[in-house]
């Protein structure tokens, strides 16, 4: 599927699709796949000591690159650092690295030297060295020896002992049963710590799907009422206004404040608070309750999205929301922020390259509420307060299917 390039019209500029997922040289598409882990205490302590070497070997390489940066030498390639690092691991003081997989350091200084790099052609910002309490706990594992199947996967040295039952802790267990397919070709596996569960993640190439439709467009306009209001007059609502939602919001609410109240109770002296077991019990309850509430609103945003897809329109039409400018209003930046709509939009339009379906980003400055969709009048004065457009002609209609309608009409104008 290729991108749709609208002539330039007065007043009016169009803009381009940002297409997430990769696209390969023979034209096959790439998709990633993220599954959640179940390793038993043994397992679990060597997953942590695995991402803490990757994290040392990070903070390593940095700091070498930064160093020769600030004495005028030239860049460290990864390949002089690797060596370097080869010689650390046969020291004495660090033979504790010697018991990790070879590969966790070495994908950890390439990450760290291609990081680098990116700063300087100003593509990123500056590399930070990961901290133990706050960093990011992943390290990366080999293609070739990384063995997937329908419920386990092999993550190479996690048992060092060479005896059979002792090599069957190298499997770690799927929480999801034949999510991964098993007979593709792996790219980039990496195993990831969240703060509560251990997950992997693997790329797989898949040949790319043609497909035509003869439906009519669609046209979506998001919002904070209902999350998406389709042209066809489907609704979908704000699930953050769901009484399972608001249940869950406010036990967040009470248990934050009794963190407070703990904190303050154990202050020593003014300077400085003491953190006990009880805190430590009551934040990760905490953190249980956040990580619940972004996946209730993960999952209903992909419901939706996939709901729209398999409906196969002719096309898709979004509307280019300055997300920026309406979280810059307090009374609308939580709100805003719970909705997600970059992630919405960024899942229709993966979703829509898969099945071979052509999305438009509308102008944001195309007044899709203002125009009337019987007379075309534009209505320049409309608040925002106003959810029901009324017209000079005598229509009368919800503002929001009004916008979807006119996103629809957005390409034949």
């Amino acid at each position: 599927m290729k991108l749709r390039i609208l002539p330039l019209r007065k007043n009016f500029t169009w803009a381009k699709v940002l297409h997430c997922e990769k696209i390969s040289e023979m034209g096959n598409m790439v998709k990633s796949f993220k599954v959640m882990l179940v390793p038993n205490n043994f397992q679990r302590t060597r997953l942590f000591q695995f991402a803490g070497t990757a994290r040392f070997a990070y903070n390593w390489a940095l700091q070498k690159e930064q160093t020769a940066y600030r004495s005028g030498e030239k860049f460290i390639s990864q390949f002089d650092l690797r060596k370097e690092f080869t010689v650390l691991q046969n020291s004495k003081e660090y033979s504790w690295l010697k018991g990790i997989l070879n590969n966790v350091t070495k994908q950890a200084i390439k990450d760290c030297c291609n990081a680098y790099m990116k700063f300087f052609k100003r593509l990123s910002s500056r590399p930070k060295f990961k901290s133990r309490h706050h960093g990011d706990f992943s390290f990366y594992q080999d293609t070739d020896k990384i063995r997937i199947t329908k419920t386990h996967v092999k993550i190479e040295m996690i048992s060092t002992s060479k005896k059979q039952n002792r090599q069957k802790l190298n499997w770690i267990r799927f929480a999801e049963v034949g999510r991964i397919p098993t007979d593709k070709k792996y790219q980039n596996p990496r195993v990831t710590f969240d703060g509560l569960n251990w997950w992997l993640s693997v790329t797989v190439e898949f040949e790319s799907e043609k497909s035509y439709s003869d439906n009519e467009s669609l046209g979506i306009d998001l919002g904070i009422k209902n999350l998406a209001v389709c042209s066809d007059g489907t609704i979908y609502p704000n699930i953050n206004r769901s009484k399972r939602v608001k249940n869950l919001k406010k036990r967040q609410r009470r248990l934050q404040r009794s963190i407070s109240r703990k904190y303050k109770m154990n202050n020593q002296k003014g300077v400085r608070y003491s953190k006990t077991c009880n805190i430590v019990k009551s934040e990760r309850k905490l953190l249980k309750i956040h990580h619940r509430l972004a996946n209730i609103r993960q999952n209903y945003r992909h419901q939706i999205t996939s709901e729209i897809i398999k409906r196969k329109p002719s096309l898709i039409v979004l509307e280019d929301l300055n997300v920026r400018g309406m979280m810059s209003n307090r009374h609308l930046s939580k709100a805003v922020q719970e909705q997600g709509f970059f992630e919405f939009r960024r899942q229709i339009e993966y979703k829509a390259r898969w099945a071979g379906i052509e999305v438009i980003i509308a102008d944001r400055f195309y007044p899709s509420s203002k125009i009337c969709i019987c007379c075309g009048r534009i209505k320049k004065d409309l608040k925002l307060s106003e959810r029901v457009y009324r017209c000079e002609c005598g229509n009368t209609i919800d503002r929001d299917l009004q916008a979807a309608i006119n996103l629809k009409r957005y390409c034949e104008r």
